[in-house]
Protein backbone atom coordinates (compact mmCIF):
# COMPACT_ATOMS: atom_id res chain seq x y z
CA UNK A 1 0.00 0.00 0.00
CA UNK A 2 1.15 3.48 -1.07
CA UNK A 3 0.32 6.90 0.25
CA UNK A 4 -0.01 9.22 -1.61
CA UNK A 5 -1.34 12.70 -1.15
CA UNK A 6 -5.04 12.28 -0.68
CA UNK A 7 -4.73 8.48 -2.15
CA UNK A 8 -3.89 5.22 -1.13
CA UNK A 9 -2.63 3.10 -3.81
CA UNK A 10 -2.36 -0.55 -3.96
CA UNK A 11 -1.21 -3.15 -6.92
CA UNK A 12 1.18 -2.80 -9.72
CA UNK A 13 1.46 1.12 -11.05
CA UNK A 14 1.58 -0.03 -14.50
CA UNK A 15 -1.26 -2.95 -14.24
CA UNK A 16 -3.59 -1.65 -17.31
CA UNK A 17 -7.08 -1.50 -15.37
CA UNK A 18 -7.34 0.72 -12.46
CA UNK A 19 -10.44 0.50 -9.90
CA UNK A 20 -10.85 3.42 -8.24
CA UNK A 21 -13.14 3.25 -5.11
CA UNK A 22 -14.25 5.73 -2.47
CA UNK A 23 -15.63 4.59 1.13
CA UNK A 24 -18.98 4.82 2.72
CA UNK A 25 -20.61 7.80 4.69
CA UNK A 26 -19.23 6.60 8.36
CA UNK A 27 -15.99 5.16 7.49
CA UNK A 28 -12.57 6.66 5.89
CA UNK A 29 -10.52 4.80 3.02
CA UNK A 30 -8.85 3.07 4.88
CA UNK A 31 -11.66 0.84 7.20
CA UNK A 32 -11.38 -3.06 7.41
CA UNK A 33 -13.82 -3.45 4.71
CA UNK A 34 -11.95 -0.97 1.85
CA UNK A 35 -8.23 -2.62 2.88
CA UNK A 36 -9.30 -5.81 2.45
CA UNK A 37 -10.67 -5.39 -1.21
CA UNK A 38 -8.34 -3.11 -2.11
CA UNK A 39 -5.40 -5.75 -1.32
CA UNK A 40 -7.48 -8.30 -2.44
CA UNK A 41 -8.15 -7.16 -5.81
CA UNK A 42 -4.36 -6.10 -6.29
CA UNK A 43 -3.59 -9.64 -6.34
CA UNK A 44 -5.54 -9.73 -9.08
CA UNK A 45 -3.15 -7.30 -11.42
CA UNK A 46 -5.87 -4.67 -10.56
CA UNK A 47 -4.31 -1.09 -9.34
CA UNK A 48 -6.17 0.03 -6.78
CA UNK A 49 -6.76 3.65 -5.75
CA UNK A 50 -8.76 4.71 -2.57
CA UNK A 51 -9.88 8.60 -1.34
CA UNK A 52 -11.31 10.69 0.75
CA UNK A 53 -14.30 13.45 0.25
CA UNK A 54 -13.86 16.29 1.39
CA UNK A 55 -16.13 16.16 4.44
CA UNK A 56 -13.93 12.87 5.61
CA UNK A 57 -10.62 14.62 4.87
CA UNK A 58 -11.95 17.33 7.38
CA UNK A 59 -12.91 14.69 9.64
CA UNK A 60 -9.36 13.03 9.54
CA UNK A 61 -7.63 16.24 10.05
CA UNK A 62 -9.84 17.75 12.98
CA UNK A 63 -10.67 14.44 14.47
CA UNK A 64 -14.00 15.52 14.68
CA UNK A 65 -17.21 13.77 13.13
CA UNK A 66 -18.57 15.15 10.06
CA UNK A 67 -22.08 14.02 7.94
CA UNK A 68 -21.47 13.82 4.58
CA UNK A 69 -21.49 16.84 2.09
CA UNK A 70 -24.51 17.21 -0.12
CA UNK A 71 -24.78 15.76 -3.27
CA UNK A 72 -23.08 18.24 -5.60
CA UNK A 73 -20.22 18.31 -4.01
CA UNK A 74 -19.91 14.71 -3.59
CA UNK A 75 -20.36 14.51 -7.18
CA UNK A 76 -17.31 16.94 -7.68
CA UNK A 77 -14.86 15.23 -5.65
CA UNK A 78 -15.42 12.33 -8.07
CA UNK A 79 -15.31 14.17 -11.39
CA UNK A 80 -11.70 15.51 -10.04
CA UNK A 81 -10.55 12.44 -8.99
CA UNK A 82 -11.13 10.70 -12.22
CA UNK A 83 -9.69 13.76 -13.90
CA UNK A 84 -6.59 13.50 -11.97
CA UNK A 85 -6.40 9.88 -12.64
CA UNK A 86 -6.77 9.76 -15.92
CA UNK A 87 -3.60 11.58 -16.32
CA UNK A 88 -1.52 8.96 -15.22
CA UNK A 89 -3.46 6.11 -17.08
CA UNK A 90 -1.58 3.68 -19.76
CA UNK A 91 -2.73 4.35 -23.62
CA UNK A 92 -4.77 1.57 -23.50
CA UNK A 93 -5.86 1.47 -19.66
CA UNK A 94 -9.46 1.11 -18.25
CA UNK A 95 -10.98 3.02 -15.48
CA UNK A 96 -13.45 1.83 -13.53
CA UNK A 97 -15.25 3.46 -10.51
CA UNK A 98 -17.06 2.83 -7.80
CA UNK A 99 -17.05 2.51 -3.78
CA UNK A 100 -18.72 1.32 -0.62
CA UNK A 101 -22.32 2.33 0.02
CA UNK A 102 -22.52 5.92 -0.83
CA UNK A 103 -19.65 6.08 -2.22
CA UNK A 104 -20.81 3.61 -5.29
CA UNK A 105 -23.58 5.27 -5.02
CA UNK A 106 -22.20 8.62 -6.19
CA UNK A 107 -20.25 7.32 -8.51
CA UNK A 108 -22.95 5.45 -10.31
CA UNK A 109 -24.09 9.17 -10.76
CA UNK A 110 -21.27 10.54 -12.24
CA UNK A 111 -20.33 7.61 -14.53
CA UNK A 112 -22.21 7.98 -18.00
CA UNK A 113 -20.82 11.88 -17.83
CA UNK A 114 -17.54 10.46 -16.88
CA UNK A 115 -17.11 7.68 -19.62
CA UNK A 116 -15.72 5.55 -17.36
CA UNK A 117 -15.13 2.22 -18.98
CA UNK A 118 -16.74 0.38 -15.58
CA UNK A 119 -18.84 1.03 -12.01
CA UNK A 120 -18.30 -1.48 -9.51
CA UNK A 121 -20.61 -1.17 -5.90
CA UNK A 122 -20.04 -2.83 -2.60
CA UNK A 123 -23.16 -3.04 -0.78
CA UNK A 124 -25.43 -0.21 -2.74
CA UNK A 125 -27.87 1.56 -0.40
CA UNK A 126 -30.92 1.28 -2.63
CA UNK A 127 -32.79 3.07 0.09
CA UNK A 128 -33.03 4.70 3.46
CA UNK A 129 -31.99 2.77 6.32
CA UNK A 130 -36.24 1.69 7.29
CA UNK A 131 -37.58 4.02 4.66
CA UNK A 132 -37.85 1.23 1.87
CA UNK A 133 -40.53 3.55 -0.31
CA UNK A 134 -37.58 6.01 -0.89
CA UNK A 135 -35.90 4.10 -3.56
CA UNK A 136 -32.35 5.19 -5.31
CA UNK A 137 -32.83 3.54 -8.29
CA UNK A 138 -34.38 5.74 -10.88
CA UNK A 139 -31.28 6.84 -12.58
CA UNK A 140 -30.06 3.26 -12.25
CA UNK A 141 -33.19 1.90 -15.03
CA UNK A 142 -31.11 3.44 -17.93
CA UNK A 143 -27.44 3.49 -16.89
CA UNK A 144 -24.92 2.53 -19.93
CA UNK A 145 -21.67 1.94 -18.03
CA UNK A 146 -21.34 -1.99 -17.77
CA UNK A 147 -21.91 -1.88 -13.87
CA UNK A 148 -21.33 -5.12 -10.99
CA UNK A 149 -23.45 -4.03 -7.75
CA UNK A 150 -22.13 -6.77 -5.17
CA UNK A 151 -24.88 -7.01 -2.29
CA UNK A 152 -25.78 -9.25 0.55
CA UNK A 153 -28.94 -11.30 0.19
CA UNK A 154 -30.21 -9.40 3.75
CA UNK A 155 -29.00 -6.00 3.23
CA UNK A 156 -31.10 -3.40 5.31
CA UNK A 157 -30.58 -0.69 2.01
CA UNK A 158 -31.57 -3.08 -0.10
CA UNK A 159 -32.19 -7.46 0.13
CA UNK A 160 -32.67 -9.37 -2.64
CA UNK A 161 -36.56 -9.88 -2.18
CA UNK A 162 -36.54 -5.60 -2.31
CA UNK A 163 -34.03 -5.46 -5.24
CA UNK A 164 -36.31 -8.00 -7.33
CA UNK A 165 -38.78 -5.33 -7.74
CA UNK A 166 -36.52 -2.44 -8.90
CA UNK A 167 -36.42 -1.53 -12.80
CA UNK A 168 -32.69 -2.03 -13.25
CA UNK A 169 -30.95 -1.31 -16.70
CA UNK A 170 -29.29 -4.57 -18.22
CA UNK A 171 -26.12 -2.88 -18.14
CA UNK A 172 -26.27 -3.77 -14.53
CA UNK A 173 -25.23 -7.19 -12.99
CA UNK A 174 -26.08 -8.32 -9.65
CA UNK A 175 -23.89 -11.12 -7.58
CA UNK A 176 -25.29 -11.66 -4.07
CA UNK A 177 -23.34 -12.30 -0.80
CA UNK A 178 -25.42 -15.29 1.09
CA UNK A 179 -26.92 -13.98 4.09
CA UNK A 180 -24.66 -10.60 3.83
CA UNK A 181 -25.88 -7.82 5.98
CA UNK A 182 -24.56 -4.41 4.34
CA UNK A 183 -20.78 -5.08 4.86
CA UNK A 184 -21.13 -8.59 3.91
CA UNK A 185 -21.25 -10.05 7.13
CA UNK A 186 -23.68 -12.84 7.33
CA UNK A 187 -25.04 -14.63 10.99
CA UNK A 188 -23.03 -17.41 12.27
CA UNK A 189 -26.36 -19.57 12.37
CA UNK A 190 -25.75 -19.64 8.50
CA UNK A 191 -22.96 -21.92 8.42
CA UNK A 192 -20.91 -18.68 6.62
CA UNK A 193 -18.16 -16.42 7.63
CA UNK A 194 -17.27 -12.72 6.79
CA UNK A 195 -13.96 -13.65 5.09
CA UNK A 196 -15.72 -16.19 3.06
CA UNK A 197 -18.23 -13.39 1.93
CA UNK A 198 -15.34 -10.84 1.45
CA UNK A 199 -13.05 -13.28 -0.78
CA UNK A 200 -16.54 -14.22 -2.62
CA UNK A 201 -16.99 -10.57 -3.33
CA UNK A 202 -12.93 -9.58 -4.35
CA UNK A 203 -13.32 -12.31 -6.76
CA UNK A 204 -16.56 -11.35 -8.25
CA UNK A 205 -15.03 -7.89 -8.45
CA UNK A 206 -11.64 -9.40 -10.01
CA UNK A 207 -13.41 -11.27 -12.70
CA UNK A 208 -16.14 -7.93 -13.89
CA UNK A 209 -12.96 -5.29 -13.60
CA UNK A 210 -10.73 -7.94 -16.21
CA UNK A 211 -12.84 -8.38 -18.60
CA UNK A 212 -14.63 -5.37 -18.80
Amino acid sequence: MVFSDHMLFDGAAKAKHLLVLAHGAGAPMDSPFMTAFAEGLAKNKIRLARFEFPYMQRRRAEGTKRPPDRGPKLEAAWHEVVAELRQGMPKQGKIIIGGKSMGGRIASMIAEEASVDGLVCLGYPFHPPGKPEKTRTEHLAALKTPTLIVQGTRDALGTIDDVKAYKLSKAIKLHWLEDGDHSFKPRKASGRTEQQNWDEGIAAVARFVLNV
